[in-house]
């Protein structure tokens, strides 16, 4: 397979997990409605059923390699179960303040911005006047979106919390997303997210019954934390660290931008959840910002392409 093949294959795999990861905000929204939890307990619930699903498919596939990892990697992946611990409760939390839209759209939207700001501190990257100007209209979009659907706050506290909690949000994904391609290729992808979510399901767990965790939920309840657990999940990230060993950290948290449509599109059919021309214009200038980002990564790339055909120029 050519690396163009390869390239496809990773952009098709990133939007299937961004796909699946765009009905988590639905579907966490219908546990609210079905029971009386917390943000702290689904994220627990939906790690620790992931964690054991991971566990015998990583025995499965992998065999007696399944957990020998090396030393220098095991801080990726357990920074990885970190993240991902912070990632699910900052989200679940803050969709109750500000609804699964904005929810989605600040987290998925910002953390590209992130992602590219992370790789300029800790990999050297230039920060250009492109992502300066990306990380402005993502900042300006966020405040916008904070002010959006007001009869679902409970007041402009609530929504600055929720604000808050989807950039933390926002930032976990990112620092996760870099560790995972660290990782990329080096692993088969079940490993590092095995090592990961139960890391992550063991930090959660000591908050959960400091907490009183309750494991009362409905059938349909269950149902869905399943669906959250083991899909959304276990499945989702997998497929998506399959697709990071062809594709770079900046460009995948660019694919994932269908995951806010995607919740979008779900909260307006299925909850009434409604931006509003304020908040469609933060959306905008969240999308702006990440174009922005599409556009340099573009310009990046065909850049690479002619310094690595050069010699072969002028050695003619």
């Amino acid at each position: 397979m050519n690396t163009y093949s390869h390239a496809r294959r990773g952009l098709v795999l990133i939007l299937i997990a961004a796909l699946l990861w765009g009905t988590v905000g639905v579907a966490t929204k219908t546990i609210y409605n079905l029971a009386d939890t917390t943000a702290l307990a689904i994220g627990f619930l939906r790690l620790a059923i992931a964690a054991p699903v991971l566990l015998v498919a990583c025995w499965c596939t992998c065999g007696r390699h399944a957990l020998r990892i090396a030393p220098r990697d095991l801080p990726f992946m357990l920074l990885i179960g970190v993240t991902m611990a912070l990632y699910q409760v900052c989200f679940l939390g803050a969709i109750p303040r500000i609804g699964v839209a904005s929810a989605t759209l600040i987290t998925l939207c910002t953390a590209p911005v992130i992602v590219a700001l992370l790789a300029a501190a800790l990999l050297g990257e230039a920060l250009t006047l492109r992502v300066v100007l990306a990380l402005a209209a993502g900042l300006a979009g966020t405040v916008m979106l904070s002010w959006t659907n007001p009869s679902a706050l409970a007041g402009r506290h609530a929504a600055l919390v929720g604000v808050a909690l989807a950039l933390s949000s926002a930032l976990g994904y990112a620092i996760m997303t870099l560790c995972s391609r660290a990782l990329a290729g080096h692993y088969h992808p079940i490993q590092p997210m095995t090592v990961g979510l139960g890391a992550g399901a063991l930090l959660l767990l000591p908050f959960a019954l400091a907490s009183g965790i309750s494991i009362s939920f409905p059938p349909a309840g269950w149902a869905v934390l399943l669906y959250l657990g083991i899909v959304t999940t276990a499945l989702a990230f997998v497929v998506f660290l399959t697709g990071m060993e062809h594709t770079t950290a900046t460009v995948a948290s660019i694919i994932t931008l269908i995951e806010p449509l995607t919740a979008t599109v779900l909260a307006w059919l299925l909850f009434d959840e409604q931006l509003g021309l304020l908040g469609l214009l933060g959306a905008a200038l969240l999308l702006g910002a990440i174009g922005l980002l599409y556009l340099g990564s573009i310009q990046q790339g065909r850049k690479s392409s002619l310094e690595r055909t050069q010699p072969d120029l002028d050695s003619r």
